[in-house]
């Protein structure tokens, strides 16, 4: 597998975002359905092709991986003891109030990034298993599997963490 770990944005021109869109997702298990509910409706307005399920594969990943890894939380090695760190309705997790997590969707025209934030300072490792039967273990090479390229890099300033990112080309209408 690709070790693209500690690797910055690819170079791409933020003044040329054709869309964008961002969701905050709380600290719970359900944020990974409303991440999913978020790019479904975000990229059925965007025109990305054939990448449609790899890229709705690749954000339930990521931000499985951000819940599970990523957050000052006590862990149960099934991922059960994650709680709801809110006492919002899981139909509110898109809400802008004390984000544990943050999904964002760029869309260049050949190129769409998403990106995923989370408040950990931890480098995303890729597990080494042969057993391809496993239920968890398997997200970054899936990440690693369905698109072009991926890495993350420590956040800087007033922001604390790190952001994932995945970037997928897109065939465009010739």
């Amino acid at each position: 597998m690709l070790k693209p770990l500690r690797q910055g944005l690819p170079p791409l021109d933020p003044a040329a975002v054709s869309d964008a869109a961002s969701c905050a997702l709380p600290a719970r298990y359900e944020a990974v359905r409303e991440a999913r509910r978020f790019t479904r409706a975000t990229l059925d307005q965007w025109d990305v092709g054939d990448r449609f399920d790899d890229i709705c594969l690749v954000v339930s990943e990521l931000v499985t991986n951000a819940l599970r890894h990523g957050l000052p939380l006590p862990h149960h090695p099934s991922g059960e003891a994650l709680r709801a760190a809110s006492s919002e309705p899981a139909d509110a997790a898109c809400s802008e109030r004390a984000p544990s997590v943050r999904l964002h969707l760029m869309r260049w025209t050949e190129r769409l990034v998403c990106a995923v934030r989370d408040p950990s300072h931890e480098t995303p490792v890729p597990r080494d298993s042969d057993d391809f039967s496993a239920e968890s273990g398997r997200g970054l090479f899936l990440v690693d599997s369905f698109t072009d390229s991926w890495g993350w890099h420590p956040l800087a300033g007033s922001l604390d963490g790190k952001v994932v990112w995945a970037l997928f080309r897109l065939r465009t209408a010739e």
